[in-house]
């Protein structure tokens, strides 16, 4: 007669086959603030008791038929803590007494092999794995669990949502509050791709518009360039109606006109002009020494 596993291991592998289910297949219901998910664990927990119950009446009607020395071997082995016998069990080396007894038949070159039982803590865990796997398939088959296009699309959405709302919360940026950052060049530039490539060409060296890379502007309304180029993108150019207001319309915010100022400042002030040997538009304007301030 075997000693039973204790139910505390029953119910510590049910949480956690439960837990694992949940979040392959429901990972963002919120499943552990979902009365649901405690009530099936506690239906779980009742149910294991019960047939813990069940176990010990069978497992007392059947000490009672074992005889006086197997009852004794029983006692003994029922004495020592499960987890002293997983211990046991991976580490306890046989006496040579014991091995003759599990000592297999066969040999080669000195060399004998012992018929020893796997370890129970070797055991769980490749049954664990079988059922792991298969659960995981399962879910990677017909749910998004671990699928990475899912996971990043979720993360996007997640970011954009988070923009969003940071947008409706932050502080408006205009004429007054506008400053330049190196960080933006890069956002800035896609935002200049967007909306001003059409008319100003690629990197900003001119097409239907001016080239703003070089030292000549048409118009000329700040004493910075950031400020002059924040300046036009919200009210637009009095000499050519083409040049709209942007952030008026309401195309950009005053954000995205950071950006974009930011990045025309960079490749003005930071980077060399596009000449017409280089393939820019020729200078337009009148030449200005903008002050020292990109702010």
């Amino acid at each position: 007669m075997k000693t039973r596993t204790p139910i505390s291991i029953y119910i510590i592998v049910t949480i956690g086959l439960t837990i694992m289910a949940f979040e392959m297949f429901a990972q963002d219901s919120g499943y552990f603030t979902s009365p649901f998910f405690w009530a099936l664990l506690l239906i779980a927990t009742i149910l294991l008791l019960i047939m813990n119950t069940i176990g010990d009446l069978v497992e007392n009607e059947t000490f009672s038929r074992l005889t006086e020395t197997e009852k004794k071997a029983y006692l003994e082995e029922k004495s020592i803590p499960f987890y002293q016998k997983l211990w046991n069990s991976a580490v306890k080396k046989q006496s040579q007494t014991e091995e003759k007894d599990i000592l297999i038949d066969h040999g080669f070159d000195g060399i004998t092999e012992l018929d020893n039982s796997l370890p129970k803590w070797w055991i769980g865990l490749f049954y664990f794995g079988i059922i792991f796997c298969a659960v995981y398939m399962f879910a990677f088959a017909f749910t998004d669990y671990a699928h990475p296009d899912a996971e990043y699309d979720k993360e996007t959405k997640f970011m954009l949502a988070s923009i969003i709302e940071y947008e409706k919360n932050a502080p408006t940026i205009n004429l007054e509050t506008a400053k330049y950052n190196a960080d933006y060049i890069t956002e800035g530039e896609q935002l200049f791709k967007t909306n001003c490539v059409t008319c100003h060409g690629d990197g900003a060296r001119g097409g239907i518009g001016p080239n703003l890379t070089d030292t000549h502007w048409i118009n000329i309304k700040e004493k910075s360039l950031f400020k002059n180029v924040f300046w036009m993108l919200e009210n637009g150019s009095p000499n050519n109606p083409t040049m709209r207001p942007f952030i008026k319309e309401g195309t950009i915010t005053g954000r995205d006109a950071e950006k974009i100022a930011s990045y025309i400042y960079h490749i003005n002030q930071e980077k060399t002009p596009v000449t017409e040997a280089q393939g820019g538009a020729a200078p337009q304007g009148e030449e200005v020494k903008w002050e020292n301030n990109n702010q």
